[in-house]
């Protein structure tokens, strides 16, 4: 029997309530409306009736503290008679406020009144399980269909608070609701290999993941594991936490680092000198050191370091090699049998171990791999997270700083044993040094000195190529030709949550770097006008405006939160403004204008009148910066 799952979504205003239903795998739509208008709400709970007889799924963007919230609202309500001969209008005006306090609790973070389990419909929730959520990753619906291209991100254009009174508001309403649900179909297609692997981990373990983040199933499976180890329950394991009034870093330093050099022996006195409160870490510790011309920056989350931009290659005499160590931070803690305080210290190292030795074993193309390296790599994480019962900052601080001075200990090895190498990249968990070619032994002998010394084990490659911006942007080329883009030159497979505004920037200068085309024919030949789009975002008291003159009159235009355009010939100056105090932001300062582009609509290439020479400028200016070409020197291009 196939079953029928549906993906949704309200819409809830003053006095009018839409419901949008689009099954999973086919076209099949339901729209119910509520209010003055029209009245459906008797086949709308005929409609709930069938998914919970059924057992039907809602699929939902965000809907575990929303639209979850109102149905359930809803359908106790109904249990109790309570719209009982209320008119539609009536009925619509009870689910707003029931939509009200729901926005409320989540944004004063509280619990929202019904908690999954406690739902009649179970749920599918592409917001959470993406960890869109998440103070790094947070993104709104508007925001991942700008992300993915979608076609139309135009926002609601009727305030929730005004009165619904005539067919054309209810058809706008409906209409835009079918966009947010085809939209939200989308995401769960494209989210469907972590909705498959969340299915099997819930039949696995019986513990419902299907709207998990990777954090949570991280912590689910952890306490899963560790309460049967322990032989205590898992809601008793996660009432556990290691609170802390001061962290000494000096007590927390493994005994078996040391250095020979003046620079990294006074970082070492530097962090022992560090005394923390673990409730105000941000900014507790800063400390640069420069060694063989290299400055790397040091805190209480990594080392990051790079020579200065530039082209480094690989010849005849000299190889680039780079080394990362393997499962770094979890190493950390396994090796050193380090565990949060709260937690029985064999009982977690050997748990922690055993996920490390169960992902060896499987290969990459089996999902319990991902589930592995998800649980090994947030653990860490979890330990910084007073909510989860892995908490414990000191934790946390053992292994950022042994991290660095551990990583700081491979970096001195090399130099000292191979004076001609060169430095290029320090970065969390590896490094990146050109070296002779001769001494390609003598590197592996240093790295193996070091892996005896440190117990962790380092993974090598070979690079043809590092093109180089800074620590965190570059393009890195492998002797085989796979190629890494990191920071600002990523342009494959971009995450949702993360900005992808002006992607023929990144393919241009990739295309440059690695296959030798000249930026202007990059420009020429690409035609994608979605990769020449920008996304514009405001929030809290800030608004975004379109200003421009027409016929001679100048004419400003409020604009939605997220807006997606791009720089034309032509067009208007959209403008940030703060609604308190007036200050105002151009999001493209001078003399560039741009082209809302909400609304994709296809047309002639020439009609968009793109101003090739914005993006041109850009591209130019961050090839001439990794080449050293200097502003007062003649331009690359010119």
């Amino acid at each position: 029997m196939t079953m029928n799952h549906w993906v949704m979504d309200y819409e809830t205003l003053k006095n009018c309530f839409v419901a949008v239903f689009t099954h999973y795998k086919t076209e099949e739509t339901y729209i119910f409306s509520i209010c003055k208008l029209q009245n459906d709400y008797e086949k709308f709970i005929e409609f709930l009736k069938q998914n919970i007889d059924n057992n039907e799924w809602h699929i939902s963007y965000n809907g575990l503290a929303f639209d979850a919230q109102v149905t359930q609202n809803i359908i106790k309500d109904h249990q109790y008679g309570r719209h009982e001969k209320m008119d539609g209008e009536s009925i619509a005006e009870e689910i707003y406020g029931y939509a009200q306090d729901a926005i409320k609790r989540s944004n004063n973070r509280d619990f929202q009144k019904f908690p999954e389990w406690d739902l009649t419909i179970k749920q599918i929730d592409v917001f959470k399980l993406n960890h869109w959520d998440n103070v790094a990753k947070m993104s709104s619906l508007k925001w991942i269909q700008y992300s993915m291209d979608w076609n139309n991100i135009i926002d609601m254009p009727i305030h929730h608070e005004t009165s619904i009174d005539t067919q054309d508001q209810l058809d706008l309403i409906i209409k835009y609701c079918i966009n947010d649900v085809e939209s939200t179909k989308e995401i769960f297609i494209r989210s469907k290999p972590l909705i498959a692997l969340r299915k099997n981990l819930t039949d696995q373990y019986n513990i419902n993941l299907y709207s998990a983040s990777e954090p949570r199933i991280s912590k689910e499976l952890f306490a899963y594991y560790l309460s049967k180890e322990l032989k205590i329950p898992k809601y008793e394991l996660k009432k556990l936490r290691t609170f802390r009034s001061i962290i000494k870093i000096n007590s927390l330093i493994l005994d078996y680092i040391k250095f020979e050099t003046p620079e990294f022996k006074n970082l070492l006195e530097r962090f022992k000198a560090v005394e923390l409160d673990p409730l105000h870490t941000k900014g507790g510790f800063k400390y640069s050191v420069k060694y063989k011309g290299v400055k790397t920056d040091f805190g209480l989350g990594g080392a990051h370091g790079a020579t200065r931009p530039g082209v480094y290659e690989s010849d005849e005499e000299n190889i680039i090699m780079s080394s990362d160590v393997t499962s770094f931070y979890p190493n950390l803690a396994i090796m050193n049998k380090i565990a949060p305080a709260h937690l029985d210290q064999k009982a977690f190292c050997d748990l922690y171990e055993w996920f490390f030795n169960e992902r060896k074993k499987i290969p990459k193309s089996n999902p319990m791999n991902y589930v592995y390296k998800i649980i090994l790599n947030s653990t860490y994480g979890l330990s910084n997270d007073k909510n989860s019962f892995l908490y414990d900052p000191q934790f946390t601080m053992f292994i950022t700083v042994n991290g660095q001075l551990t990583l700081m200990m491979l970096y001195e090895m090399i130099m000292l044993a191979i004076p001609e190498a060169i430095p290029l990249l320090q970065n969390t968990d590896g490094v990146e040094t050109i070296i002779p070619r001769s001494k390609i032994d003598l590197y592996m002998e240093v790295c193996k000195k070091w892996e005896e010394i440190t117990n962790l084990n380092l993974e090598h490659d070979q690079y043809k190529k590092i093109v180089l911006a800074d620590v965190n942007n570059y393009i890195a080329i492998n002797n085989d030709g796979e190629t890494k883009c990191k920071g600002r030159f990523e342009f494959k497979n971009l995450a949702l949550h993360k900005n992808k505004s002006k992607l023929i920037i990144p393919k241009a200068i990739y295309a440059y770097f690695v296959d030798g085309i000249l930026p202007e024919d990059t420009l020429q030949n690409n035609k994608n006008i979605l990769d020449y789009c920008i996304g514009g975002k405001s929030k809290g008291n800030w608004k975004q405006v379109a200003r421009s003159i027409q016929e001679g009159i100048p004419n400003e235009e409020d604009l939605q939160k997220i807006n997606r355009y791009f720089i034309s010939n032509k067009g208007v100056k959209i403008t940030k403004v703060n609604k308190s105090d007036g200050r105002e932001i151009q999001l493209e300062s001078g003399r560039w204008m741009q082209t809302l582009y909400n609304d994709a609509k296809s047309q002639e290439w020439l009609s968009y009148d793109i101003n090739q020479k914005y993006y041109l400028d850009a591209i130019e200016r961050e090839i001439n910066n990794i080449l050293g070409v200097k502003t007062n020197q003649i331009s690359l291009f010119e």
